[in-house]
């Protein structure tokens, strides 16, 4: 099975989801693509408060240059990038930007052109579009991340989440997955939520 995954690496909570993809990458093999989609693009048009602004300018490079792996190199590398950054930004609580994008793409042994690419829009085209692809699959009133799935027909089946405080382990990251896939098998299925009452805890 392939999973696609798409997320803004500086989004908490999908920092939390990927990094329990990851784990579940680990436990039972899966194939995972990583796709970025933005923060920055999902709030165009829209009122944004002072506190939030140098953040969603931020936000631009980190989804840049996972656009940018997610064209030059092996969807694992591209794992590993989306990794790398999480871990920087929300595990560390880092907000050097620049340096995070460039001590992650040095971290992956990836080409060094992928972190120039994070202040420059010339993937800004190619970023459009995946960002438009997860919104196609996860519908017009969600936010990063989306997971998609082959669905019983083999179309893909999109997601927004699971949204997760903690990182679920071994094999508790592996039931969840398997309940993840039993609701995406299920037709007619879209939702189920809870108020969040606590933040994303990384430790």
């Amino acid at each position: 099975m392939t999973v696609h995954v798409w997320l803004d690496p500086m989004c908490p909570w999908s920092g939390v989801t990927a990094e329990w993809i990851l784990e579940v990458q680990r436990e039972i093999g899966l194939d995972v693509r990583w796709h970025a989609m933005s923060l920055a693009i999902l709030n165009e048009g829209q009122e944004i408060p002072e506190e939030w602004r140098q953040f969603i300018a931020d936000s631009w490079g980190p989804v840049r240059t996972l656009a940018a792996a997610d064209q030059q190199v092996t969807a694992a590398q591209a794992g590993q990038l989306a990794s790398a950054l999480v871990r920087r930004f929300h595990a560390d609580g880092r907000r050097d930007v620049d340096a995070v994008i460039r001590e992650s793409v040095d971290e992956c042994g990836l080409p060094s052109s992928l972190a120039d690419l994070a202040w420059v829009t010339d993937l800004d085209e190619d970023l459009r579009a995946s960002h438009g692809r997860a919104m196609a699959l996860g519908g017009s009133d969600v936010g990063s991340p989306i997971i998609a799935v082959p669905g019983p027909d083999g179309e893909l089946v999109g997601f927004y989440g699971p949204v997760l405080a903690e990182i679920p382990r071994g094999g508790v990251a592996v039931r969840l997955w398997e309940a993840f896939l039993i609701l995406a098998a299920t037709p007619g299925f879209f939702e189920i939520k809870r108020t969040r009452d606590v933040e994303p805890n990384f430790g």
